[in-house]
């Protein structure tokens, strides 16, 4: 009988402890309750009427679209910058007189070259009884045909600058 006894006795205590825990359970829930209304009250007054909690969530949000944006920027700049280093940049003009017999510097030689020193060079030859113009290759500044004097001269100004240029040789 006495191992019933404490049973009795023991699920007593067990079950007071249960309700005791309960209670403490339940006072927890309600401050926490009054402890998440202060805050929400505490981030509306701190962003002037408006949820601050809500507007930090929206600017982080924007702040990952913008580093993704400028990802993309810095993507394109890159490319642009490729791109662009094939482009002609640099002009070189020379204008000179190839025969005695012909007045003035009508015949000329042009060199446009892209960023890395690749392009071509045109020499336009006038005489008095007929012109031509020659074009030719140019890789880094140099070519496999014979280039003239004034081809000389024309890639060299052309590399002096990325503006238009133009020289007289006499």
């Amino acid at each position: 009988m006495s191992d019933s006894f404490n049973f009795i006795e023991n699920s007593s205590v067990v079950g007071w402890l249960l309700i005791f825990l309960i209670i403490v359970v339940i006072l927890q829930m309600i401050a926490l309750f009054f402890i998440h209304r202060r805050y929400s009250s505490f981030m509306k007054k701190i962003g002037n009427g408006n949820n601050l909690d809500e507007m930090l969530k929206k600017y982080l949000e924007e702040v990952k679209n913008i580093k993704k944006d400028n990802e993309e920027i810095k993507n394109y700049y890159t490319k642009l910058n490729q791109d662009i280093a094939s482009c002609i940049q640099k002009v070189g003009l020379v204008r000179y007189n190839a025969f005695k017999d012909v007045g003035s510097d009508l015949s000329f030689a042009i060199a446009l070259l892209d960023g890395n020193d690749n392009g071509i060079v045109f020499n336009g030859i006038y005489g008095s009884e007929y012109s031509n113009i020659y074009a030719k290759p140019i890789k880094n500044k140099s070519s496999n045909y014979q280039l003239s004097h004034e081809e000389e001269y024309a890639i060299e100004i052309a590399e002096q600058t990325k503006n238009f240029m133009t020289k007289n040789r006499k």
